[in-house]
Formats: structure tokens, C-alpha cells, sequence
């Protein structure tokens, strides 16, 4: 934590220079009020930055030009040259020099993140296949920040302030759903969102749904039976674990009936499983949160939009969102470190964010 301020050193990449990243990180750090939450550091480059701020006339964005992080100024966004040749970008088109700069800005912000040169980390969003190479062989940013950080697991916890959904699978092939489903990953996972949820989300004791794989949650077998071989039984040692975990149910009917609202997490099977129905509740407003790492990264619920890249028409209210949570994530880390040190302290958010006055019965899968 940056304690010359009290405030929280956020880092922001690039993403791919030909979408809407460049642009959802200006439309967010020009709003002044940033500056009193936050440090911002944009790793990118000058040339990028001015590329993007002048398809937004209306805009007046400034900013602290650095090369070295001991160099940050508190009081205005700082941009981290990555890199210093001129790049050509074209907005809308799918090329290599879109994946390539990506790449070199997610690098060095994520290697600053390690070395604490940062405190927290969002990322612009990148084009999977535009960004893979023999230094980036992963199916999106979770999977690479799981290896970069050396953990055995992480989960791809989409966050809203009416939901939070988890998954068991990412980005993997639907033919190859079912194999991966396994006791030992369902249990991973519930526990790094149950940490996740005391520690990052002030969430005393964590209440979790699991959704089945098949429809109807199996029917009882009558339509495959993993629920009763896998998901169960992952349920059930869970539950034996003293963590507080429910289901599986019905992925179609607890969604319709607003089930999501009586749990503090919900753990899906498979990306469209939990990614469809959080994308259409949340109404915008989503935010992808890696759980399982040690320190904090967020990025908007959304992709690249070649559609409306430099075109200034990017709404950036996931990204504003995404970032407002990391710092908020922050606190609540030092407000949970600080009531485990001593118990008898009780630390609120709102304590931390120094503003003003601002038993589940069990039940079987429903059909």
C-alpha cells in the first residue's frame, strides 16, 4: 500500500492496442475523483496513449510519463513506458501487433505486481488468439496469472453486486466439460472462493451453491450421473470440512427463481453455465476477479469490441467498475489481516474507506 497517501498503487495494461483497452483506461482515470482513491500506473507507452486520447477531443486527459516505478507521482496518472518505438495501430483490425503489445504491457505490470511495485492490478482486455506465442500458451489471462504466481489453483470469480459466480471450467471445449469435472476440482474450488469470500468480500461465513452439469441437475440419473458420482460427493466432503455448501441444483430453475440471492457465492460447471446468466443479471456491470492469487486483479466482464474500437463510443462502466472493486478488495484485505491480528477489533468497510455514514436449510437439486 502506498503509505506516503494511504492509497492504493493500481496498475492498468493496455490490452490489445487495436480494441477499446486504451480507451476504457483514459475515460476512466480522467474522472479527478480517481486520484483520491488511488495511484494509477498504465503500462503502455506515451505514443499509445496519445494515439487513443486524441480520438476523444473532448477529453482532457494528462499524465506523468515514468520508466521506473520509484518515480510514480500520487497526484496524477503515471504511464510506464514499456516500450519506446513507434507502433502502428489500427483500431477494429485483428493483427499481431495488437497480441504483441498486449502481451509486453500484461509482462511487466504483472512482474510489478510480484515485486509489490503495485499494489493491485486491472487489466484491459486482450484477444486470446491474437496473443498467443511461446510466452504466452494460456487461454486467457486467469490461467497465465495462475503460473505466474506459482499457485495450484485459482478460480475466475465473476463479481456484481447482486451475485458472485465462480467456475469449475473456463475456456475449455464443452466436449471436454464433463472429464474435467472431478471431486478434487470441485472441492479446489469451493475452497479458494470460500477464502476468497472472507478475505476479499468481508464475508464472515460463506454460504455456496453448486450447480449440476447436466440438465435438471441429472434427473436422478435419467439424464447422466455425474451429480451423483462427482458433484455430491465433493459437496459432501466439503461439508465435513465444516464449509457451509448447498446443491447441486438445477442450473435453469435457480437462476429463474432468484435462488442466486440467498448464497454469497455459486459455483458453475462450466463457463456459459454461470457466464450467461451473470452477464444478463449483472446488466453491465460485471467484473471478472481472479481468486486464488496474493495479490488482487480484476478487468471488466467483456471483450476486445473491435466493433467500436477508436471510435469513442466504448461504455466503460465494467472497467470503472472493475476498478472501484480492486481498490475496495484492498481494503477489505487490510481490514481482514488487521481483525485477525486482533479479534477483538472489529474493522468495517466503510471504516476502511474513511466516507461517512455511507441456517440455510440443505435442500436437493431442483428441477
Amino acid at each position: 500500500m502506498n503509505t506516503e497517501l494511504q492509497k492504493p498503487v493500481i496498475g492498468f495494461t493496455s490490452g490489445d492496442l487495436n480494441g477499446i483497452g486504451l480507451e476504457l483506461v483514459i475515460k476512466t482515470l480522467n474522472d479527478s475523483r480517481i486520484l483520491d482513491m488511488c495511484t494509477p500506473v498504465v503500462f503502455a507507452s506515451n505514443k499509445s496513449i496519445n494515439f487513443y486520447r486524441k480520438s476523444m477531443p473532448e477529453i482532457n486527459f494528462s499524465y506523468n510519463s515514468i520508466k521506473e516505478l520509484n518515480k510514480i507521482n500520487p497526484k496524477q496518472v503515471n504511464i510506464f513506458n514499456c516500450w519506446e518505438e513507434e507502433v502502428v495501430i489500427t483500431p477494429g483490425q485483428l493483427n499481431e501487433i495488437g497480441g504483441k503489445y498486449a502481451l509486453l504491457s500484461l509482462k511487466q505490470a504483472v512482474q510489478s505486481l510480484k515485486e509489490g511495485g503495485i499494489d493491485a492490478l486491472v487489466t484491459a482486455p486482450i484477444h486470446k488468439k491474437n496473443i498467443q506465442s511461446t510466452e504466452f500458451n494460456y487461454s486467457g489471462h486467469t490461467p497465465y496469472l495462475k503460473d505466474m504466481f506459482g499457485v495450484k489453483d485459482v478460480v475466475m470469480l465473476m463479481v456484481a453486486d447482486n451475485m458472485r459466480i465462480g467456475l469449475v471450467t473456463e475456456h475449455l471445449p464443452l466436449k471436454d466439460v464433463a472429464a474435467s469435472i472431478t471431486k478434487e476440482a470441485i472441492i479446489s474450488k469451493i475452497r479458494i472462493i470460500n477464502s476468497s469470500l472472507q478475505k476479499d468480500f468481508g464475508v464472515d461465513k460463506p454460504k455456496i451453491a453448486v450447480l449440476g452439469l447436466n440438465p435438471h441437475a441429472g434427473d436422478e440419473g435419467l439424464i447422466g450421473n455425474e451429480e451423483q458420482t462427482v458433484i455430491t460427493a465433493a459437496i459432501k466432503e466439503a461439508k465435513q470440512n465444516n464449509l457451509m455448501v448447498f446443491g447441486p441444483y438445477s442450473a435453469d430453475a435457480f437462476f429463474a427463481r432468484g435462488q442466486y440471492e440467498r448464497f454469497d457465492a455459486v459455483l458453475a460447471m462450466y463457463h456459459d453455465q454461470g457466464l450467461i446468466p451473470f452477464k444478463t443479471l449483472a446488466a453491465g456491470e460485471g467484473v471478472n476477479y481472479t481468486a486464488g492469487i496474493p495479490s488482487v486483479r480484476t478487468s471488466p466482464d467483456h471483450g476486445t469490441a473491435f466493433d467500436i474500437a477508436g471510435k469513442g463510443k466504448a461504455d466503460a462502466t465494467s472497467f470503472i467498475t472493475a476498478t472501484f472493486e480492486a481498490i475496495d478488495i484492498m481494503r477489505r484485505r487490510f481490514g481482514y489481516a488487521d481483525a485477525r491480528q486482533n479479534p477483538l477489533k472489529k474493522v468495517s468497510q466503510r471504516m476502511l474507506a474513511n466516507v461517512e455514514d455511507e441456517k440455510i436449510e440443505d435442500s436437493e437439486g431442483v428441477s
